[in-house]
C-alpha cells in the first residue's frame, strides 16, 4: 500500500473545492464561501507538503536510476534520502489531528482568585503581559468588559484577541493561546507588605475560540436579559442609566454579565458574544466527552493548589508544571516575552500526537 495513500481523499476534496470556489455563483452565499475558503486554507499545507514528498520521492528514484548507470551519481543519494526523509517527517506532522478551532480568534477570561487585593492586581499583570505578547504578534486586543479592584487590577475581565489579515496556520491568537487556560501562581512580595514577606496568590486564566454566529445557534426565547445599573471598585455608581447586561442562558444555565459600554444594546452585544464563545466551548466540551476523546481540561476554579504555572518574582523565574518548563527571564515574560514557553506546549502537544499516531 502506498505510504501516505489517505492524502489522495484530502487531494480530491482540496481540487473539489478549487472547482467550487472558481465558480462566481458561490459567492453570492458569503457564508458558504467563507467556509469554502477556511477549508481549503487548511489542507493547503497539508496538500504542499504531500506534494512536495512526492517530488522527493521521484527525484530519489531518479537518483538511484542515474546510479545504476554512472556510478558517479551514487554520492548524491545520501542527500537525496535525507530530503525524502524531511519531506516525510513534515508530512506526517501535517496530518495528524488538527484542533478544529486553531484557525478561530479568541476569547480570554482572566479572574482573581486566592490571595485578596494581590491576586487583583496579579490579573491586571497577566492582562498587561497578554497584550504586549499580542502586540507582538500583530494581534489585535480588545476589552470587552472588566470589574476593577479597589486596590488596582481587576476582580476579572474578558478580553477579544484578534489576529489581522489571514494568518498561516498554527500563528492564529487560539493556536498559540490554547494551552494558557488553567490557574497561574505568583510569589512575591505585595507592595502593601511592610515586612517584606513573601505572598502566594492567584488567577485563573480560561482561553475560549471566538464563536461566529453561524457557529452557534442562540433561540432568543431561551435568555433571561437583566438590565441593572452599572458599578465602579467598592460598589461606587458610575452610571446613571440601567445600561448593566445580564444574559442567563436558562437550558444551560451559563450566565455573562458585560457593563464596560455606556449603551445598553453595546453591553447586550458585548454578553451574546461572550455567551457564544462558552457556549461553543461546552458543546465542543460535551463532543468531546461523548466520543471519548481525551481533552486538557482547563481549571475553572482558582485554587492555589491547582496551578499550570509559578511566577516567582523574587528568583525572576518562571515555572511551567506541566511540562517542566523553567526560565530565568520573568522580567522579559512579564513585558509580552512568551514565545519560548509557548512553544514549549506546543512542542510536547506535537510529540504527544506523535507518539499516539505511532503506537
Amino acid at each position: 500500500m502506498e505510504r501516505f495513500a489517505k492524502v489522495n481523499e484530502l487531494l480530491a476534496e482540496y481540487e473539489s473545492l478549487e472547482a467550487q470556489m472558481a465558480d462566481p455563483s458561490i459567492h453570492a452565499d458569503q457564508n458558504k464561501a467563507r467556509a469554502l475558503g477556511k477549508r481549503y486554507a487548511q489542507l493547503g499545507p497539508v496538500i504542499a507538503g504531500y506534494r512536495a514528498y512526492k517530488l522527493s520521492e521521484e527525484d530519489l528514484n531518479a537518483g538511484k536510476e542515474l546510479a545504476e548507470a554512472d556510478p558517479s551519481f551514487a554520492s548524491e543519494i545520501s542527500a537525496l534520502e535525507k530530503t525524502k526523509d524531511d519531506a516525510a517527517a513534515l508530512l506526517e506532522e501535517l496530518l495528524l489531528p488538527r484542533d478544529p478551532n486553531d484557525d478561530r480568534d479568541v476569547i480570554m477570561e482572566i479572574k482573581a482568585g486566592a490571595g485578596g487585593d494581590e491576586s487583583a492586581i496579579f490579573a491586571g499583570d497577566l492582562f498587561r503581559m497578554y497584550s504586549r505578547f499580542a502586540e507582538k504578534q500583530g494581534w489585535k486586543v480588545e476589552v470587552i468588559d472588566t470589574t476593577p479592584s479597589d486596590m488596582g487590577g481587576y476582580k476579572d475581565m474578558s478580553i477579544g484577541i484578534k489576529s489581522k489579515g489571514t494568518p498561516k496556520p498554527g500563528q492564529t491568537p487560539y493556536a498559540k493561546l490554547k494551552f494558557e487556560g488553567g490557574v497561574h501562581r505568583v510569589q512575591r512580595v505585595p507592595e502593601t507588605e511592610s515586612q517584606g514577606r513573601i505572598h502566594t496568590s492567584a488567577a485563573g486564566v480560561l482561553i475560549l475560540p471566538e464563536a461566529e454566529e453561524i457557529d452557534v445557534d442562540i433561540n432568543m426565547n431561551d435568555l433571561r436579559i437583566d438590565v441593572y445599573r452599572s458599578s465602579g471598585p467598592g460598589g461606587q455608581s458610575v452610571n446613571t442609566t440601567d445600561s448593566a447586561v445580564r444574559i442567563t442562558h436558562v437550558p444551560t444555565g451559563i450566565v455573562v454579565s458585560c457593563q464596560n459600554e455606556k449603551s445598553q444594546l453595546q453591553n447586550k452585544e458585548s454578553a451574546l458574544r461572550i455567551l457564544r464563545a462558552r457556549m461553543l466551548a461546552a458543546a465542543q466540551e460535551e463532543a468531546d466527552r461523548i466520543a471519548s476523546v481525551e481533552r486538557k481540561s482547563q481549571v475553572r476554579t482558582v485554587d492555589r493548589s491547582e496551578r499550570i504555572r509559578t511566577y516567582n518574582f523574587p528568583e525572576n523565574r518562571l515555572s511551567d508544571h506541566r511540562v517542566n518548563y523553567k526560565a530565568n527571564n520573568l522580567d522579559s515574560v512579564m513585558d509580552g516575552d512568551l514565545e519560548a514557553v509557548i512553544q514549549s506546549l506546543i512542542d510536547a502537544d506535537r510529540t504527544a500526537k506523535l507518539a499516539a499516531g505511532n503506537s
